[in-house]
């Protein structure tokens, strides 16, 4: 196997991951871990891990202090808030929605790039924001359910779109340094800083989980949000753009909903409706559209977090 092989089978191996692992929230949240425990549980473990990795692997780091303030402005949307938001409206929207909703990242990455950094907006782009907006729409507006169901499905929705619209303002305030140094390390600071809101957040939590009362499955869903879905994920997906390019990474993105969609009607047994098609296909478009000839974020910013 190639190294081109190996980059390709390890960026959709991140990517299942990714689209997978709101199956693995909705089974442990809330009922069993409240979504602030398991996001301060996520974001701590991973910056453990993290930190331990460069300690057996030393390597300078070399950022300068004056960015330092920026990785901290960044660490409260992308970490904290984006997984706080994210995981609590994964635990309450279907699967399928979650999915394509984390999915909009970069429709509202071009939207905040253009209005924050005076970034261009051609008619290709405005064309793709609409069709993506439209989906989202789409998405959150048209239920089939029961009043309280329905209820519970649109705030979940909400919660996603929160979470997507804090990760764009981390991806957009992070361009800056991007470049500048090794991408681990600025993943290793913003977990690190992250943590410093979402430990103390999520530490009452944690302190009430019933541990005892987590099965075998429980666990296993637990460690893979947090190994899988967030640790060897981001590997994955910098091993990817060392190898490929972070436009080719970029575009695997597309295979999420089809791994969050095809585990949901499996596992959880969702059906998949004409409505759902309709509106993946704006967002598909939609992201495509303003994406389209333009290089994708660099590793820290290229995978939404559930």
């Amino acid at each position: 196997m190639t190294d081109k092989q190996k980059a390709r089978l390890a960026v959709i191996l991140a990517n299942f991951f990714f689209g997978t692992s709101v199956i693995a929230v909705k089974h442990i949240t809330p009922s069993l871990v409240p979504a602030i425990g398991l996001t301060a549980i996520r974001v701590v473990c991973t910056t453990i891990l993290l930190w331990l990795m460069f300690a057996f692997r030393p390597v300078k780091m070399g950022i300068a202090a004056k960015d330092y303030r920026r990785l901290f402005f960044c660490a409260i949307f992308g970490i904290t808030l984006n997984q706080t938001f994210a995981i609590r409206g994964m635990s309450l929207a279907s699967p399928i929605h979650a999915a394509l909703l984390i999915l909009t990242t970069p429709i509202v990455v071009t939207l905040l790039a253009a209005w924050v950094l005076k970034e261009s907006l051609n008619s290709q782009k405005i064309l793709g924001l609409a069709l993506g907006i439209s989906g989202g729409a789409l998405l959150v507006f048209s239920r089939d359910l029961s009043a309280a169901a329905a209820g519970d499905q649109t705030l979940g929705d909400l919660f996603v779109i929160l979470g997507a619209l804090s990760y764009s303002t981390y991806m957009v305030s992070i361009r800056p340094i991007v470049g500048k140094y090794n991408a681990m390390h600025i993943l290793q600071w913003v977990f690190l800083f992250g943590s410093f809101f979402s430990l103390p957040l999520g530490w009452t939590a944690i302190s009430n989980v019933q541990w005892s009362a987590l099965d075998g499955v429980s666990w296993f869903c637990l460690v893979y949000v947090v190994l899988g879905a967030t640790f060897f994920a981001y590997q994955f997906m910098n091993y990817g753009i060392a190898k490929l390019g972070a436009s080719v990474t970029g575009s695997f993105m597309y295979t999420q909903p089809f791994f969050a969609t095809t585990a949901s009607m499996l596992i959880l047994h969702e059906s998949l409706n004409w409505t759902k098609i309709a509106a993946a296909f704006l967002i598909m478009c939609g992201v495509f559209l303003t994406n389209y000839k333009k290089k994708f974020p660099e590793p820290v910013s290229d995978t939404p977090e559930p």
